[in-house]
């Protein structure tokens, strides 16, 4: 089964005209519900958005930054999204920053891109003065949050208002510039799991082709709302929780950080969330914690989930009256959530489906725009990363005997290349096939399946492989687990590859078991192992977890809240 179109959607040529269909389709109807600094809620209109971006966007070219590269660092807000727009709608290539890198790193970036301005939130302000004497090259440091212009820096308030006095007296040089679809205007390194980061080139193609592409598999409408939760910077955000939501007329709200996001759900109630799984899975955890404290609170929502699968067997949907706490708690209106970056255990998207709350896995990579298949509203397997978008072609190559091999894709969506690094394009580009380095396999019904990255296998001495992401998976599933990584570590004496886990325990769920107020770090080792010999009964031989060793504190992780390999492996074999 390939994945077909189901819902219209319109045609854009680049997201210069998908701004100006939105305005002319939306006009007045809210794209943003912003918390302001006073913490009122106020409304910023697609018309107003439209506006701002113009502005912006000739002020920008007035200074004479027409195909210059211009960086962007902030925590997700309305500054960022105006800035993005008005630079690759007409001014220059687009450079999205980590807000969480370290200083020296975002030295590097902006001196690798050769950026010619930086846009930057207030909060970063300390930090761009020590800066800004490194990078003679940036000729523009511009501040989303000081009222008027500084010496050496600019009010990103003021640029706009500049930019309507430009307007008002008949400059059109925004207006009127031309947007090539096929050219790099899109510039994201990469912070993944490994060490080196790689710049993307990304066109006004490739971003338009996915966001029409997800629009026509997944039903999202004006009448949506969504709160942005994950990092604007990564790709996965910008396209589907940013520009997709801008296409359908959505209005977005900003998380104000992961403590408040309960608070920001029931204050904007949105109806879509686009999240990572690890914050999916936790909220699920959370539910069944909370039924675990009332007195047969367990029980009674196991017969909820009972009955509500029973009586949608026969067109009956009670799930919102049925699981109105729980609905309550996420906001009152929330019908769907898109999960992707990280696989998502099986069982959580069928729980928040049984409470009524459609939960869709999908599988991309920035490379790739960045969505390469998807699980759609009508057809959907919990467990597999869905199927192929509509004119995205992707195969297994070299396929084993179980049928695993690596994902390779072809389609608009692919980039155009990496940043100034033939030899790397080269290696992951072939005949326009993207080699992701992903494994997996395809089922009878053309449904994915991502069995581990190439790189991470453990190959034992009898040539079997052992995906680390699956052993994970199963200890992960431990209430007494917070986290884990697995690795395989070579023996001199049997000449075999053992498998070795480290693992972050949940001390909360372990103090409740053993129940005691304060636990030792045998109490710990006690429970962890007895998990552990439960874990290697559901597993072959070969698959058994060899040692394990326990950690206190959270691996080290991307923004999308990916465990680092390649450094947490450097510390474990040391």
């Amino acid at each position: 089964m390939k994945s077909t179109t189901k819902y219209a959607v319109r045609n854009i040529d680049n997201l210069k005209d998908m701004i100006k269909q939105s305005v002319n389709l939306f006009g007045s109807k809210n794209a943003f519900y912003i918390k302001n600094s006073e913490g009122n809620y106020t409304n910023i209109s697609y018309t107003d958005f439209g506006s701002d971006i113009e502005a912006l966007g000739t002020a920008l070219l007035d200074m004479g930054l027409e195909d210059q590269y211009i960086a962007v660092l902030g925590e997700n807000r309305y500054e960022w999204c105006v800035t993005y727009l008005a630079t690759v709608n007409g001014t220059g290539i687009i450079v999205p920053l980590d807000k969480e890198l370290k200083l020296h790193e975002i030295e590097n970036l902006l001196s690798v891109s050769k950026a010619s301005a930086l846009v930057y939130s207030g909060k970063f302000h300390k930090d761009i003065q020590t800066l800004s004497a490194k990078l003679p090259s940036v000729k523009y440091f511009i501040n989303m949050d000081i009222d008027s212009h500084q010496e050496g820096f600019l009010s990103f308030k003021q640029l706009i208002e500049k930019g309507k006095e430009l307007i008002a007296c008949g400059s059109k040089i925004f207006t009127d510039a031309k947007v090539c679809t096929d050219e790099a205007k899109i510039l994201i390194f990469t912070s993944g799991t490994t060490g080196h980061a790689k710049g993307v080139m990304l066109s006004h193609k490739n971003i338009c082709f996915d966001i029409t592409a997800v629009c026509s598999t997944v039903h999202i409408d004006s009448t949506d709302s969504s709160l942005s939760v994950l990092p604007l910077h990564h790709t996965y955000e910008c396209t589907l929780g940013f520009l997709a939501l801008i296409y359908n007329g959505c209005t977005i709200s900003f998380s104000e950080g992961l403590k408040h996001i309960a608070k920001n759900l029931k204050e904007v109630k949105p109806t879509v969330l686009f999240v990572v799984p690890l914050l999916l899975e936790n909220v699920y955890k959370k539910i069944w914690e909370q039924a675990s404290k009332q007195k047969g609170g367990k029980f009674k929502l196991k017969a909820a989930i009972t009955i509500s699968n029973l009586l949608h067997i026969f067109n009956i949907d009670l799930r919102r009256k049925l699981f109105k706490p729980i609905h309550e708690s996420l906001g009152e209106r929330l019908r769907l959530v898109l999960t992707g970056a990280a696989a998502i255990d099986p069982s959580v998207s069928k729980g928040f489906r049984s409470m009524g709350i459609m939960v869709l896995q999908g599988y991309g990579l920035t490379e790739c725009s960045p969505l390469v298949t998807g699980n759609n509203d009508t057809h959907f397997k919990d467990a597999s990363i869905g199927l192929p978008l509509p004119g995205v072609d992707v195969r297994i190559d070299n396929p084993g005997k179980d049928g695993i091999g690596e994902l390779i894709v072809k389609g608009d969506n692919v980039m155009l290349g990496y940043f100034n690094d033939k030899a790397s394009t080269d290696k992951i580009l072939k005949d326009g096939w993207f080699y992701t380095g992903d494994l997996g396999y395809r089922d009878k019904s053309g449904f994915f399946y991502i069995t581990g990255r190439k790189k991470n296998v453990i190959v034992t001495k009898n040539g079997k492989n052992i995906f680390p992401e699956e052993v994970e998976s199963y200890i992960n599933k431990s209430a007494y687990v917070q986290e884990s990584l697995v690795w395989g570590l070579y023996d001199k004496i049997s000449g075999e590859t053992l498998v070795n886990a480290q693992i972050v325990p949940n001390f909360e769920a372990i103090k409740e078991r053993l129940k005691l107020a304060d636990i030792t770090k045998e109490d710990v080792l006690r429970v962890i192992k007895n998990e552990i010999k439960n874990i290697n009964k559901n597993m072959p031989l070969y698959k058994h977890i060899r040692d394990f060793s326990i950690r206190e504190n959270e691996f080290i992780k991307t923004t999308t809240r990916k465990i680092k390999r390649y450094v947490e492996n450097s510390h474990s074999s040391t």
